[in-house]
């Protein structure tokens, strides 16, 4: 009777700083750079922009899965999972580590075979269908304004990093940092590199691209509406607070950072209400994913 073998020890889950750190490297180790080849007239300074509600209107991550579940990439049986297991995840703070690992990579689990190339073939149809129209004009001009200037700007968001770099590209931006989805030969496991690029995640990738482009950070720029870009914002020697929600504008206001609100009054109050009815839907959604799994015991 041969010897057992040697168990190899079960890894240890990373904590969210390592996942932090990962993930923000990742983004900046493949951030895409349009104009690598010209020489920067402002070789140290940058410009660096979030993308839901400060770029655009609305959640990029909403309009590229709404795109593809109308392309058959996962049933609304799926994406109403999900939505329940993250808001559980939010609500309850499970902090069991495999829970937390399955709950973090499902967000991008649905492109699981598919090809790289593909997804950045239909974000190219998806932001034709659904972003374009909603770039804010006046944020879409302040990054002219650092472009003129002979600044690189990048976006810096949660979403896919594919489809980031196709919101850069018809921008006339330098390039993109997103959540990196891992891929083995060209097709998508479906688990994440490190975590999704959000909050201190995005301050990591900052720092990784401005150390890799050597970019000084207290002459660069970031913008964001979010206070859990706070992180980010303060990385940089000119935050500014793009349609901020209550919390990063009293933070904006008490610091004596830029504000820059593009929304009218109509558009805010509308913007909240559809916020409501997305919320509802979920939670509706949620009840719904619950009651068929109690069913099925």
């Amino acid at each position: 009777m041969s010897p057992e073998k040697p168990r190899k020890p079960k890894a240890l889950p990373l904590d969210l700083q390592q996942r932090s750190t990962l993930a923000g490297e990742a983004a900046a180790a493949i951030a895409e750079v349009e104009t690598a080849l010209d020489v920067p007239a402002d070789p140290t300074a940058a410009a660096f922009f979030d993308v839901d509600n400060t770029v655009m209107q609305g959640a990029s991550i909403f309009h590229l899965a709404r795109g593809l579940h109308r392309r058959k990439f996962f049933t609304t049986r799926d994406i109403l999972s999900a939505a329940w297991k993250q808001a559980y995840f939010r609500i309850a703070g499970v902090e069991d580590p495999e829970h937390i690992e399955k709950a973090r990579n499902q967000g991008l689990s649905f492109i699981a075979g598919h090809t790289v190339d593909e997804l950045r073939e239909i974000g190219e149809e998806i932001f034709d269908e659904a972003m374009a129209h909603r770039i804010w004009p006046g944020t879409r001009a302040l990054a002219q304004l650092h472009l003129d200037q002979g600044q690189r700007v990048w976006l810096v968001t949660a979403a896919p990093i594919e489809i980031a770099q196709v919101i850069a590209r018809r921008l006339g931006l330098t390039g993109a940092m997103g959540t990196v989805a891992e891929h083995v030969d060209g097709v998508y496991t479906g688990k994440l590199v490190g975590d999704m690029l959000h909050g201190p995640a995005k301050a990591e990738a900052v720092r990784a691209l401005a150390e890799r482009e050597g970019l000084d950070l207290a002459r660069c720029s970031a913008y964001s509406d979010s206070s859990n870009d706070l992180p980010l914002l303060g990385l940089v020697g000119d935050p500014c607070a793009v349609n901020p929600d209550a919390k990063l504008r009293a933070h904006a206001k008490e610091h004596g950072w830029r504000v820059r609100d593009y929304r009218t009054a109509r558009k805010a109050a509308r913007t909240g209400l559809i916020t409501a009815a997305v919320a509802g839907a979920v939670a509706g959604g949620a009840g719904v994913a619950l009651r068929g799994r109690n069913d099925r015991r």
